[in-house]
């Protein structure tokens, strides 16, 4: 029995595309008599026409990376792009670096190679970002001459 037109009037009915109009085989003698919106309208209310679910894309598999990525896993050197600072973001490389050049003068202070005011001096300079790295700071207390006395090796 043909029920392409009762299939295209439940599609506008229900206003969904006529490939999601679900048809009860059992009723099919019945529903192919229906013959205006009405009828059709009827059937759709008894059950004998439905619609099909929209089938989804799964986001299961996206959920487990997630959860794993959460848990610090998929960082090997496979899953990686880009060099080492692109991946860190600018303030921890910035903590990074402070920390090692405060600790650096923090040293120095204590073993006695530069007194408390060059001390103060350099922190300032090192807090504005003068120096790029503890080898430049050390550097440049050796061409100013702020050392009391030559500076270990690093």
């Amino acid at each position: 029995m043909d029920v392409k037109t009762q299939r295209k009037i439940a599609a506008k009915i229900m206003k969904v595309g006529v490939n999601r109009v679900k048809i009860d085989p059992d009723s099919l003698a019945d529903l192919s008599l229906a013959i205006t919106r009405e009828d059709v309208r009827r059937h759709i209310d008894d059950g004998d026409i439905k619609k099909r679910k929209i089938k989804g894309v799964s986001r299961g598999r996206v959920r487990a990376v997630a959860i794993k990525k959460k848990r610090g896993q998929r960082i090997g050197p496979g899953s990686r792009k880009g060099p080492k600072y692109s991946r860190l973001s600018s303030k921890t490389r910035w903590i990074n670096k402070i920390r090692a050049q405060r600790k650096y003068l923090q040293q120095l202070r204590d073993e006695g190679y530069i007194d408390t005011l060059n001390y103060r001096k350099l922190y300032l300079q090192s807090k504005g970002g003068l120096f790029r790295s503890v080898r430049y700071l050390r550097t440049y207390i050796a061409e100013h001459g702020l050392a009391k006395k030559r500076l270990p090796e690093l």
